[in-house]
């Protein structure tokens, strides 16, 4: 009986001690904003007013939202375990 008693004191010491220590040293940094990645305020600012009809805009396509980059004047021959920004052997 003193030896299952034991063994649970000794199984739930180190959960407490755990559960204690990351509330204590969590923290937050310059990278994650205080409220998460959350919306700072709702899409809506209260209800709309009857009679107004909403607007619905089509967003831009990826190539306008995301440009690509501009092409680089050469590409060298790519070493091993380069993939970015050079060309592959026996291509044009």
């Amino acid at each position: 009986m003193k030896l299952i008693l034991l063994a649970a004191l000794a199984v739930a010491t180190p959960a407490m001690a755990q559960d204690m220590s990351t509330s204590q040293t969590t923290s937050t940094t310059a990278a994650d904003p205080v409220g998460g990645y959350q919306p700072s305020q709702p899409a809506l600012s209260g209800t709309p007013q009857p009679g107004v009809k909403p607007v619905f805009v089509q967003a831009p396509s990826p190539d306008q939202a995301f440009p690509p980059p501009a092409a680089l004047a050469h590409y060298p021959i790519c070493k091993r375990g380069q993939f970015d920004k050079c060309m592959q052997r026996g291509g044009r």
